[in-house]
Order: structure tokens, then sequence, then C-alpha cells
């Protein structure tokens, strides 16, 4: 690689580093603001909850990431052009390919990121996340419930206490459980704790009654206990209750599906995986396929642009459909590289050509037309 290829490797990782930030710092906000009751209902510090929520990154930077690319891509193509290196360069008779290797190399280190990030790091972090939350939803009643107060801890289930003694035992306590369509449970007893061990955590109560009414039925049922062990892993699937979904397993695990119903996702998962590290590589060649060749105007340079962000969302949109589809249709999952191999084609094909990608005429009379409607309209 030459000095050429150098400078526009390096100004190109530049860009995508200051782009991809950027970018997943803005995604970020939009995303935590889902897990903003970690703060507000279950009181959580600020720096648990960034800390928590900084686990999405991983996932974020997977799916951003040759969004990133194509725009640093396009920074410097277009910095070389309004420069006119691109017009010397092609006027001194050097190959298109010097300018392309460059970015095909900084598109295969976009494509390794990728690449790690969708088989063992995002899942990781995923995993790590579903972890943390359902920790802090268990230890609800050890560390938010207020006495007075009926506090949500799980769907379809209210706890009360009347008090807490400085040892942890809760006094004066009332469950009121509607997670059973079929029944109404109401829990009270006199005292209890939580407890915890290898098979989840435990609400120990002492002394009380539990009263359950059935649907269709006007009389209770009531049973009175001296000790009862009321589960708390269930109300927010504790950690031997999770159920990690298919972007929480890593890579390995889902080429196993525990039944049919997660085959369909498992597998389009996996193709989702293999396929996003090859969208980088041909965002990179649709790029220098539309802004590559020397433009003559400023108004084919931003037809080129458009037609660049139409080629891109092409390819990317038919990846998304294929794997929603891919679902319940495995030969749709094809459909996402047959279109990424025919973007490659073509895009290698006029990069070997020479020759810039020209608009279709409509498009070019009706630039013509914005262009002299523009000024006219602002004097």
């Amino acid at each position: 690689m030459g000095l050429l290829g150098r400078y526009v490797f390096r100004t190109t990782m530049m860009a995508f580093v200051i782009s991809c930030a950027t970018l997943t710092i803005l995604v970020w906000f939009t995303q935590v603001i889902r897990e903003f009751d970690i703060v507000t209902n279950q009181r959580q510090s600020v720096i648990t909850f960034i800390s928590i929520t900084s686990l999405f990154i991983p996932m974020l930077v997977m799916m951003i990431a040759p969004i990133a690319f194509v725009i640093s891509a396009s920074h410097v193509l277009n910095k070389l052009s309004s420069d006119s290196e691109i017009i010397v360069m092609n006027a001194a008779g050097l190959s298109p390919w010097r300018a392309l290797r460059p970015l095909l190399a900084a598109a295969f280190v976009v494509s390794v990121l990728v690449a790690y990030l969708a088989i063992y790091l995002s899942p990781l972090a995923l995993r790590e996340l579903r972890n943390r939350i359902t920790e802090i939803r268990t230890d609800i009643l050890t560390h938010i419930a207020q006495p007075g107060r009926f506090t949500p801890i799980g769907g379809g289930v209210t706890f009360h206490i009347a008090g807490r003694q400085p040892d942890g035992v809760l006094l004066g306590i009332f469950i009121d459980d509607r997670r059973d369509p079929k029944e109404h449970s109401t829990i009270l007893a006199q005292s209890g704790e939580v407890l915890k061990n290898t098979t989840g955590a435990f609400l120990l109560l002492e002394s009380g009654s539990v009263q359950t009414v059935e649907a269709g039925q006007t009389d209770p049922r009531i049973v009175t206990f001296q000790r009862y062990a009321f589960d708390l892993s269930n109300l927010a699937g504790g950690p031997r209750n999770i159920v990690y979904s298919a972007h929480e397993k890593f890579f390995w695990e889902l080429f196993s599906p525990a039944d049919a119903q997660q085959e369909g996702d498992y597998r389009a998962d996996i193709h989702d995986r293999l396929a996003s590290p090859l969208y980088p590589i041909v965002f990179a060649v649709l790029a220098y396929m539309f802004l590559g060749p020397p433009q003559t105007t400023r108004q084919s340079r931003a037809l080129a642009v458009v037609g660049m962000i139409g080629a891109l969302t092409i390819v990317r949109l038919a990846g998304f459909i294929s794997v929603i589809v891919g679902v319940h249709m495995p030969v749709a999952l094809s459909v996402q590289y047959v279109v990424v191999a025919g973007a490659l084609v073509v895009g290698l094909w006029r990069i070997s050509r020479g020759t810039a990608v020209e608009p279709a005429p409509m498009m070019a009379k009706l630039a013509a037309l914005m262009t002299k409607w523009i000024p006219a309209s602002a004097s």
C-alpha cells in the first residue's frame, strides 16, 4: 500500500471511528429510555444505570458500523473529489483499484469487528444485561419496597409491608398475586425475610394465611401456615429461570434449538450474523462505484450520492426482509446472499470500466428543474 493508499486508509478509519461513536451515542440515548425505570421505579443510582445500559453498546455498534463506514468512505471520496485529486489521478492514468484497495482494507477491518461483535461480544453483553436487570428486580424486596407503600414486584404481583427491622426482617406482609388468570391469591403474614440459595430467591413467611379465589367462584379457599416459602425467582426470571432469546445466544448455541418454535428464530439469526460482516465490504464497493469516478459537475455529484444511498438502502433492506421472512420460510434467507453477491459483481464491473454511473434521464431533469426553481424562489 503506497502513500495514497495509506492516506485513504488512515482517513477512512479516523472518520469511521468518529462516525460510529457519534451514531452509537445518539442511538444509545434512545435505547436507554426503555430501562429508565431502573432509576425511577427501582431507585438505583445513576452510575448503576449507566453501567447497565452501556451493555447495549456492542449490539448497537454491530448494527451501526456498516452505516458509519459508508459515511466515512463517502467523506473520503468527496474530499478527494473536492480537492480534484480524483480528476488528477484519472488524468495521470492511475487504475481505479489504487483508491479502492485501501477502502476495501478498511472495510475488511470493520467486517472483522462486526463479526466479533455478532459471534461473541454482543450476545455476551446482552446476557449480562438480562442478568443484571433480573438481579435488580429480584432484590426489590430487600432494597426498594418501602413500608406503607404498595409496590409492584412482577407482572400481576403487588407487595406491601408494614415495617422493616434493622436485621432485614419484614413485618406485616401483604401479597396480592394475580399472575394466574384462573385464580386470585392473597397472602398475609406477620413477618418474613428474603433468603437466597443455589435454587433461587425466596421470601420465607412466618405465621399467616393464603386466601385463594378461583375463577367463577365466590367463596375463597383459606389455608393457614406457620412457615411458607414464596418464590421470588419467577417474578423477574431468576438466574436459573432466564430463557435467553436468539440475540442473547452465542453463535455456536444457535445450532441447538430447544424446540421447533425456536428453530426458525435461531436459523434466521445464524444467517443474519453470517451476513452482517459482508455489508461493510459491499458498501465500500457501492460507495466507490458511485463516488469514485470523476464527476464533471456538482449536480452529477449530488445525483451520485442520491444513487448511492438508494442502492445501499435496497441492499440492506433486502437483508432485513430476508431475515424476517426467513423465520417461517427458510428459502428466503438466501435472498440476502444473492443481493449482496449481485451488488458486488455489478459494483466491481462498473469500477473496472472506470466510468461514472450516470443518473436516469428523469432524475437529471428533475434535479435541473429544482436547481432553477430554488434560486428563483429565493429571489
